[in-house]
């Protein structure tokens, strides 16, 4: 056995030691379709859970040890990742601060910005969320109009964002702002505002499926401190577009989980359950079992490319151009993968409430609804497919522009 291979088995046995005698067993479960997080109440296992995980670096394991990480190279941290869901032990450490923000201020952050904001992330202390959108810049993000006024050892920010994912419970925002109006896409500078600290006011947006992850969030007269600029100033378009490869390759992850805890397929058990099997033990309606067979093909085909592009992405110190394809694709595999479940459910998969349905009835037409916003989160899929044809196809680009 090569080196590195019986490392990996070491370190793997490691992590099953570790596991079994650290993760609260109350706590596991697999991971099925869930809606957005919200502020539900902590238990004391999961406190616990949290505590101990963090301690270990392995809430965030393949970050440095200086702020907090588990300081794991890719094979452990995949590794881990596989012990974990083999027992059903769900990371509470994540969110927008450890798929986004994190690894954009590795790369761009100052060491001192490194040493304040990325250790309470790796223990789950705080919240973070993203201002990027405006109700007048979507897909044409370099629009924006939120202003930050240079006024001497601050900046005063005024304006507003939208789509603000989980801005009621978060601590901290990065934000794209408008520091030269007579510039488009050079005039933007990436901020680090603090949402507790006076003239921020999220106010949820309830959506279709009953809830209410995403805010319009308005500034006004927001002091921000020098220090929390982030890169130079007017040069946070570049960083702009670096975090959100980042946020595609962690939106595609989510495409690439459209199956159990441990990757195994779930919608065929599902329709072996609600749709019954034949003579033979296969799923009972032939049209259905085709389809779920060819969804199945490209879960898989998915997960495998995944994997492959993760790699490619260590090895290139960061995500790629790739990263659009994998956001496009996996956000149509959790599309199909939340109809097909409504469908197999029938009648039983468009209950709203009500005693003659079990939660997982209830939740499925809230998640095949919620799905359907996949394809625009991140940047549309139009926007996705205009970054592949010129980064990945070399085509010219019909609008003339450089700076998607």
């Amino acid at each position: 056995m090569a080196d590195g291979q019986s490392d990996l088995v070491s370190f793997r046995a490691e992590a099953r030691a570790w596991l079994a005698e650290n993760f609260p067993k109350s706590l596991a479960r697999d991971a099925g379709p869930t809606l957005d997080a919200s502020e539900a109440a902590a238990t004391a296992d999961d406190e616990v859970w949290r505590r101990r995980l963090a301690d270990k670096g392995w809430g965030v394991p393949h970050w440095p040890r200086q702020y907090g990480g588990g300081g794991l190279n890719g094979a452990q941290t995949a590794a881990l990742r596989e012990e974990m869901a083999r027992i059903g032990a769900v990371n509470p450490i994540g969110g927008m601060g450890v798929m986004m923000f994190g690894p954009t201020l590795l790369e761009y952050g100052t060491e001192e910005q490194k040493q304040r904001h990325l250790p309470p992330i790796t223990r789950g202390e705080l919240r973070w969320c993203q201002g990027f959108s405006e109700p007048g810049a979507g897909s044409d993000l370099a629009g924006l109009q939120t202003k930050a006024e240079d006024k001497g050892d601050h900046f005063l920010v005024n304006g507003s964002k939208i789509w603000t994912s989980g801005a009621q419970y978060a601590h901290w925002c990065f934000c794209l702002v408008r520091t030269d109006p007579t510039k488009k896409h050079e005039g933007i500078s990436f901020l680090l505002i603090d949402m507790k600290g006076g003239g921020v006011d999220p106010r949820p947006i309830r959506l279709i499926n009953d809830t209410a992850p995403f805010c319009e969030t308005f500034f006004t007269d927001v002091k921000v401190p020098k220090e929390n600029l982030v890169g130079p100033l007017n040069g946070g378009w570049s960083i702009a577009k670096r975090l959100l490869q980042h946020e595609r390759t962690g939106l595609a992850a989510g495409g690439a989980a459209s199956g159990g805890a441990d990757g195994r397929a779930v919608i065929p058990e599902l329709a072996k359950k609600y749709v019954g099997v034949d003579e033979r033990g296969r799923i009972a309606d032939h049209d259905l079992r085709a389809r779920i067979i060819d969804f199945e093909m490209t879960r898989h085909a998915f997960q495998q490319t995944a994997r492959r592009s993760a790699a490619e992405s260590r090895h290139a110190n960061g995500p790629s151009a790739a990263s659009s394809i994998m956001k496009n694709v996996g956000s149509f595999i959790r599309r199909d993968s939340a109809e097909l479940t409504v469908e197999i459910m029938g009648n039983r998969g468009i209950g709203w409430g009500g005693a003659g349905f079990t939660e997982e009835e209830t939740l499925a037409p809230r998640v095949m609804l919620r799905s359907k916003s996949g394809t625009i989160a991140g940047g549309s899929q139009e926007v996705q497919w205009n970054i592949i044809s010129k980064r990945i196809l070399g085509l010219p680009d019909a609008a003339g522009s450089s700076k998607q």
